[in-house]
């Protein structure tokens, strides 16, 4: 797969996000009021009965890392995810920004730290939040 590869992510796009983290619960907000929302199915993989084999994906790697399949069947996972989800929405130029030599690579770094402590982060954003 190429590092543009998330620019040819077919609309409808499925998002599984976890809903218990307090980061995915502001950009699904954002997402449900967004003008393009028809290009993007919202899944919840903390609701009840959520089961990741169906998808073919084990639950505790969805829970890792974003993961969202297009119309195509494609997936896109962590870094890729999020391009391919704002390539669908129309933030084009961002994407292939975020795509360049040396940016790309420290964006997908960035986000692999972000993803493996954003349980610890977001209680201290929600504890931050309440104290204001």
């Amino acid at each position: 797969m190429s590092r543009y590869s998330p620019l040819k992510a077919t609309s409808p796009v499925t998002l599984f996000h976890d809903g218990h983290c307090p980061f995915c619960q502001q950009e699904v907000a954002w997402l449900e009021k967004h003008r393009h929302r028809e290009h993007i199915a919202l899944v919840d993989i903390q609701a009840q009965g959520f089961n990741a084999k169906e998808h073919g994906k084990e639950f505790n790697a969805m829970m890792g890392q974003l993961h969202l399949r297009d119309s195509q069947g494609e997936w896109y996972i962590g870094m890729d995810a999020s391009r391919a989800l704002y390539a669908v929405l129309g933030y084009r130029r961002l994407v292939k920004l975020s795509c360049l030599p040396g940016l790309y690579g420290a964006m997908n770094a960035g986000y692999r730290f972000f993803a493996r402590r954003r349980i610890r982060l977001g209680r201290w954003w929600v504890m931050r939040k309440t104290k204001y």
